[in-house]
């Protein structure tokens, strides 16, 4: 049984990674503000406290597996923001929900054991059917 991700949020926290230069990175805050967009956009968006833990659950994840790590102190670090590693900008690459047709990435990511494992990711997005967009 593959791990199944929840790829939006996930997406979502890669872009405040990316954001985050000058403020420490608040998961919980972001899946807060996610639940609210899909609820405003009449998407239901689950129960918001495990959305809360899920997404600090992805923070710890994300950085244990090299997709993000910790800001260095000449580019705004403070100990508790991040920027996005080569497999993290990869990722977002992939999952992105701003590039069209990116349904079938996150489709292939699904297929796997565990997608955010660093030697299955680093794999799959190494396929040129996924990383050279002629999907």
């Amino acid at each position: 049984m593959s791990k199944k991700y929840d790829w939006d949020l996930i997406e979502r926290l890669l872009h405040e990674v990316q954001n985050s230069a000058d403020d420490s990175f608040k998961p919980r805050k972001y899946a807060e503000e996610f639940a609210a967009e899909k609820a405003a956009a009449g998407e239901a968006s689950g129960n918001l406290d495990t959305l809360k833990m899920e997404a600090a659950n992805y923070e710890a994840l994300l950085f244990k597996n090299g997709f993000i790590e910790s800001r260095p102190e000449d580019e705004g670090g403070n100990g508790e923001n991040f920027v996005l590693t080569p497999r993290g900008a990869s990722l977002l690459a992939l999952i992105d929900s701003s590039i069209p047709g990116d349904g079938h990435p996150r489709q292939v990511l699904d297929e796997q054991e565990d997608a955010l494992e660093p030697a299955t990711f680093d794999e799959v997005s190494s396929r040129a059917q996924i990383a050279g967009g002629s999907i």
